[in-house]
């Protein structure tokens, strides 16, 4: 996600760790997870299918923004995105120079996209203070919708109704601190963009550091969300902008997509691609270069005049709403965060905008 950010915060202790990026670290609660009364369809089997070795994207305006409202929000960021019961949920951050809080809108078309009420979530259970960098997913086995976000923490809030924007729990937490793996190798970065996906036996938390790192952790299925391991190194990389952060994992026929944004020698963000047999490892290269990249500016069409010269952190629009995150390889859409590129100034303040990427070279 990434931080130039606030010299105060509404809760917590600011850390300054990086002259080019900041954090807020405040306290947080914890509630008990609440019973189900929804029941989305488990996700099948995916299409079959198969991923490119190279892509091609077209993308849309921008579709979505601030309102003009009494929030004064300067850029909606990090979507995660799920389609259920005919409507597109999408939780997203709001970003302005103080810090950062989670927002809540649905539509049933993409044109709508831009007139959707938000509903801001620190109205809910999750309350007030830095939360940051939304994943949604349903936990089937339990029955209820999970949130997980940043808080200075991994955190989560569950939720028994998606479309209740009021019924999310407080935040609890996957560890009562930093894990010390990521302590001893974070350096002057910030653990960030927390993701989880699931097997048919554990699940696992994926992580970064905005120090070249990339982290996982794992629990059982039946164990989750308690009992997250140390985590392990997944991935790194010697130049910190090449596996920077924002990952995302996903499930692609009985295989795995690893997409990791990384910032360009033009500065600009884009995204890096590799593949798995298992959720564990290890990683095969797909696109993950400037040259071949998953996602980047020189391999996106857009039908004006480029909005976006970054190609920043966002979400699949998945196949389903489960906790396996599976996608099809066919046609890919992505969700995403872009901004002018004559925009400049403290990273908090930048005027991010989401937009969709929609693939045009599919392999199937």
């Amino acid at each position: 996600m990434g931080y130039t950010g606030p010299t105060t915060c509404a809760e917590g202790v600011c850390t300054y760790s990086n002259p080019y990026y900041s954090q807020c670290v405040p306290q947080t609660g914890q509630s008990p997870t609440q019973s189900s009364t929804t029941s989305p369809t488990p996700t099948s089997n995916p299409s079959s299918g198969s991923l490119p070795s190279s892509f091609k994207w077209s993308s849309s305006g921008a579709l979505v923004g601030p309102k003009n409202d009494s929030r004064h929000i300067a850029g909606i960021k990090d979507p995660s995105v799920v389609n259920y019961n005919g409507h597109w949920h999408v939780f997203a951050s709001t970003a302005v120079s103080a810090g950062y809080s989670l927002v809540y809108f649905n539509f049933t078309d993409w044109s709508q996209a831009g007139a959707a009420s938000f509903y801001y979530l620190d109205q809910s259970g999750i309350g007030t203070g830095y939360r940051a960098a939304p994943q949604i997913f349903y936990f089937a086995p339990q029955g209820l919708w999970y949130l997980v976000y940043q808080n200075g923490n991994a955190a989560y809030s569950t939720n028994p109704d998606i479309s209740n924007p009021r019924g999310w729990s407080s935040p609890r937490t996957f560890y009562s601190a930093m894990p010390s793996t990521i302590e001893n190798n974070i350096g002057n970065g910030n653990w960030v963009d927390m993701w989880v996906i699931c097997d048919s036996a554990n699940c696992h938390l994926f992580s970064s550091d905005d120090n070249g790192h990339l982290y996982r952790s794992q629990t059982s299925l039946a164990n989750f969300p308690n009992g997250m391991s140390e985590p392990v190194i997944a991935m790194q990389d010697s130049n910190i902008y090449n596996l920077f952060e924002a990952s995302n994992v996903y499930r692609v026929g009985n295989s795995y997509l690893l997409i990791v944004e990384a910032i360009g020698s033009d500065g600009n963000r884009y995204f890096r691609s590799w593949t798995s047999t298992s959720l564990s490892g290890s990683w095969q290269s797909l696109a993950n270069t400037e040259a071949n990249p998953f996602a980047r500016s020189s391999n996106v069409a857009f039908s004006d005049t480029p909005w976006t010269k970054d190609i920043s952190h966002g979400e699949m629009l998945r196949s389903g709403t489960d906790q396996t995150l599976t996608i099809s390889p066919c046609n890919l859409r992505y969700l995403y965060q872009g901004r002018d590129p004559n925009s400049s100034g403290d990273y908090n303040s930048l005027p991010w905008r989401l937009g969709l990427l929609t693939q045009t070279n599919s392999a199937c």
